[in-house]
Formats: C-alpha cells, sequence, structure tokens
C-alpha cells in the first residue's frame, strides 16, 4: 500500500515536470497569468534540474529505492501499481534518459529566459 503511494507520487512529480513546462508555453501563448507565478516557474525548474543532476550523477531517485524496498524487489501488483508504473518507467538505454532530462532542463531554463516569471516582490 505505501508502495503505491510512492509510486503515485513519483508519477504526479514526472506529470508536473513534463506537463509544467507545456502548460508554460500554452499558457504564454494565451496570456495565462498563472503561467508567470515565480514558485511554480522555479519549482518546477528545480524539479527537473534534480532528475537531471541524479541522471548525470548516476544517482537513483529516492522515491524508486524507497518503493522497491517496500516491495522487497517485487514489481507493483496492484492495479494503480501496475498503470502508474506502466506510464512511468520505460526501456531504454541510461543515456537516453540522461539526454532527455538535461533537454527538458534546458527548456525550462530557455522558457525562464523567454517567459520570465514575474518577480517574488508584491506589487503595490
Amino acid at each position: 500500500m505505501m508502495a503505491d503511494a510512492i509510486l503515485l507520487v513519483h508519477f504526479l512529480i514526472a506529470a508536473f515536470i513534463v506537463a509544467g513546462l507545456v502548460l508554460v508555453w500554452v499558457g504564454a501563448a494565451l496570456e495565462w497569468r498563472w503561467v508567470r507565478n515565480p514558485w511554480f516557474r522555479y519549482l518546477h525548474l528545480g524539479a527537473i534540474a534534480f532528475v537531471a543532476a541524479e541522471a548525470l550523477f548516476g544517482v537513483m531517485c529516492p522515491l524508486t529505492v524507497w518503493e522497491d524496498m517496500l516491495r522487497g524487489g517485487a514489481r507493483a501488483d496492484s492495479f494503480v501499481g501496475r498503470w502508474v508504473r506502466y506510464f512511468l518507467y520505460y526501456e531504454a538505454p541510461e543515456w537516453v534518459f540522461t539526454v532527455a532530462y538535461i533537454a527538458w532542463t534546458l527548456a525550462a531554463l530557455l522558457t525562464i529566459r523567454f517567459v520570465p516569471p514575474r518577480s517574488f516582490k508584491p506589487h503595490a
């Protein structure tokens, strides 16, 4: 049960990283104000930068480690666990993921540059 909860949190973080940037691009084109929220933008950048750093340094994601530990090394066998694992984990060489994470981090950095977040200071 706890392993499924960790898997679900892991999936939500991955969705935030992928969908967050896409929504910023769409939101910038449609002039949605919330896409310039600095808390959202820097949290997003930090999340993908953390994932890219893990990949660059060959560190396994703590959420994956905790989930595997709770499962005793076994695969998810609950309904939620099977589907979330299906969408979250793909088979490919490690370098493919590292390149993808770094590319997504660079895209997020460029987006900060070209669609800058508002200042943290409150507007008077």
